[in-house]
């Protein structure tokens, strides 16, 4: 039996919106890395990029389960001695969601070129609006 593995020319890249607007974050976040990976696809293949474009639109309205929301933290480090930054993620879903969303699906994609080229093709947006209206994007219901 052989494998498929595709060429350069066979990957066909759709774009998809994901609506985020009253449901957990990492279920949004988990369905926007199987989108980018392409794992959808009867093609899929682990080594090639083959994942399509995503459009997570009402970002703020996303929910966090339990006791995420007042008790799980953001840390950042400047790179100095002692500069260790820390946000509550209550703060950081009022002023920055979208950052919020982003490291989510970041998490979710692995730590390789692969990963970091399909974070790429995601877009994020507080509000229902988008900008990407004339690549035709489909609602992905999940």
């Amino acid at each position: 039996m052989s494998t498929y593995m595709p060429k350069a020319g066979d990957i066909t890249r759709n774009w998809y919106v994901l609506d985020a607007a009253g449901k957990p974050m990492g279920r949004v976040a988990a369905q926007a890395a199987i989108l980018l990976r392409g794992k959808h696809k009867p093609t899929f293949t682990p080594n090639a990029d083959c994942g399509d474009h995503v459009i997570i639109i009402n970002a703020d309205k996303a929910v966090l389960t339990g006791n995420k929301l007042h008790q799980k933290m953001y840390y950042h480090h400047s790179g100095y001695i002692g500069h260790l930054k820390e946000v509550k993620y209550s703060t950081l879903m009022k002023t920055r969601a979208d950052f919020a969303m982003q490291l989510a699906v970041k998490g979710m994609l692995p730590d390789s070129v692969i990963g970091r080229n399909a974070l790429t093709r995601l877009r994020v947006y507080k509000g229902a609006e988008h900008k990407h209206a004339a690549q035709k994007p489909q609602e992905w219901a999940f």
